[in-house]
């Protein structure tokens, strides 16, 4: 036997066909690359909404790989590389890796006739305080980390408006106080899921109002919007298979 037909073990995985079909998990890991690059002000919005288009869109390998070859991996430095579909074990417990611990990135917001926001990737400290007065503020906990597996929200609005947006899974409590104003109490949709955090929200509203409602990411809209389109295509030719049998039996 000649050592070419030895196997050499110490080479690395080739990578995968550009034409091989890419799954969702792939199309996930894209997605956490575009996330972490809007983060770090790699890409502005309008940048960042077309690729998260582009990758729920893609069917391929090759068509998933060019949109993150000029951004580097999740969490590595330069020079930028392409995203490795390397198939993995999904980490266990993904709410526990968002209770990051800490004093979080922000401890507060204002707005006194104007407005504020916290939202994307930011850490939600134990209490955070937050005012509105002839103003507005949004605080946006669906891509945000959490210093503690509870953490609480004190809203006060005189004559403005608080809007506090958080994922589904999350248990929230509500506990402010309304005069000629109010606090919203978002839609139940069922227990918490294992590990999520506890939101207490609290404070008072003036002429005001406090709302809260549970959301998607845009990120996971376009994820479900395209695996619907995947089912409808799905059943359409599974309908256009069953006629196509049937006229061949016929025959």
């Amino acid at each position: 036997m000649t050592d070419d037909a030895v196997p050499d073990h110490r080479s690395p995985a080739p990578a995968p066909a550009p034409d091989l079909r890419a799954s969702d998990a792939d199309r996930e890991r894209v997605a956490e690359v575009l996330r972490e690059a809007l983060a770090e002000g790699r890409l502005d919005m309008a940048e960042f909404e077309e690729r998260l288009e582009a990758t729920y869109q893609a069917r391929t390998y090759g068509e998933l790989t060019p949109i993150t070859r000029d951004l580097p991996t999740a969490g590595a430095a330069a020079p930028p590389a392409p995203v490795s579909f390397t198939k993995a074990p999904a980490e266990s417990g993904s709410w526990a890796s968002r209770i990051v611990g800490g004093e979080g990135s922000s401890a507060g917001g204002v707005a006194i006739l104007s407005g504020f926001e916290r939202k994307g990737r930011w850490t939600v400290p134990k209490r955070f305080n937050c005012f509105a007065f002839m103003g507005g503020g949004e605080i946006d906990l669906r891509e945000a980390n959490f210093a503690d597996r509870e953490v609480e929200i004190n809203c006060v609005a005189i004559m403005g408006g608080l809007q506090v947006t958080v994922p589904p899974g999350v248990e929230v409590v509500v506990r402010g106080i309304g005069v000629m104003g109010g606090f919203d109490h978002p839609r139940d949709d069922g227990p918490p899921e294992p590990g999520a955090p506890r939101v207490v929200i609290g404070g008072f509203a003036f002429w005001g109002g406090v709302g809260v409602s549970r959301k998607v990411t845009r990120a996971e809209q376009l994820r479900l919007k395209e695996r619907r389109r995947q089912e409808r295509v799905e059943r359409r030719e599974a309908r256009r298979e069953l006629r196509e049998g049937r006229r061949d039996r016929e025959y």
